[in-house]
């Protein structure tokens, strides 16, 4: 594969989605239901022909298979009603029911039987940290307070969270692979809000373990990991095992493989409000 290489996942912009979310208005419903996951997956693979299809979904998709619902709503967004910040509210918390997530699996393997030889097929997960704001934020957030203040007055919830967390999704994962992608990529799209001290602390040990536990099922399939702003987190990225380092788009490519070296790949992100 290229040791450095440009990614983003098209299609919300064109044309052709819009018509058809104008048809289907609820996201949950076009991320979840089979059929329009393949068709949205394919539409800028159809136009622009690329070697990558990443498979239309979310991070939060698998939550309600570990007992975590919620609803996105037209202006606040993901919106969960009952975040979990207690060893109450931990006991909602079960394993992840894979069969609830089947229509993940069916649509990776149509996915991978359309390009097959053309296009590799990606799928993707959110990190534990990530899905953590969420759960214990309850929805998207600007500032992170209640996490944060966790870290310090509830640091054995959190920390089960994570662990909860991180046994799932690497289940996810593998399941994903199993199912026809190619490749994950792993967001902690939040885990630039934290120092890098905490981020030592509560995101990296989590992403390593994960990675662990996939590379002992799933040794060849890559492993790539993102995380929105950063710039100051390249070189700890770096020792979580991953095969590929997603520099956010604020980072210079160039910079970026100085700064890794040449012993990791290197993907890069375009500024998405330039798009």
């Amino acid at each position: 594969r290229p040791r450095d290489s440009i990614m983003r996942q098209a299609g919300r912009y064109m044309a052709i989605y819009r018509k058809l979310a104008e048809k289907y208005p609820s996201f949950r419903e076009r991320s979840e239901t089979t059929d329009l996951i393949v068709e949205i997956s394919l539409q800028p693979w159809e136009a622009f022909h690329p070697d990558g299809v990443i498979i239309f979904s979310d991070i939060l998709t698998p939550l309600p298979a570990l007992g975590v619902p919620f609803d996105i709503e037209d202006i606040r967004g993901p919106v969960i009603h009952s975040p979990i910040r207690s060893e109450e509210g931990l006991k909602a918390l079960h394993p992840i029911d894979l069969d609830k997530l089947n229509f993940v699996g069916e649509s990776l393997k149509l996915l991978r039987k359309e390009v097959e030889g053309s296009a590799a097929v990606l799928g993707f997960v959110g990190a534990p940290w990530t899905i953590a704001t969420y759960i214990v934020e309850g929805g998207t957030t600007r500032t992170y307070t209640t996490i944060k203040r966790m870290c310090h007055t509830a640091p054995h919830v959190l920390k089960t969270l994570l662990s909860h967390s991180t046994q799932a999704i690497s289940e996810y994962i593998i399941y994903q692979i199993e199912h026809g992608a190619h490749c994950i990529q792993i967001f902690d799209s939040w885990g630039g809000q934290l120092p890098p001290d905490m981020w030592e602390s509560w995101s990296k040990p989590y992403i390593q373990k994960i990675v662990s536990t996939v590379r002992d099922k799933c040794p060849e399939t890559p492993l790539v990991l993102y995380i929105n702003g950063n710039g100051g987190l390249l070189e700890r990225m770096k020792g979580t095992g991953v095969d590929v380092i997603g520099l956010d788009w604020t980072v210079d490519m160039a910079d970026g493989r100085n700064r890794l070296g040449t012993d990791i790949s290197v993907q890069g992100n375009v500024d998405p409000e330039s798009l």
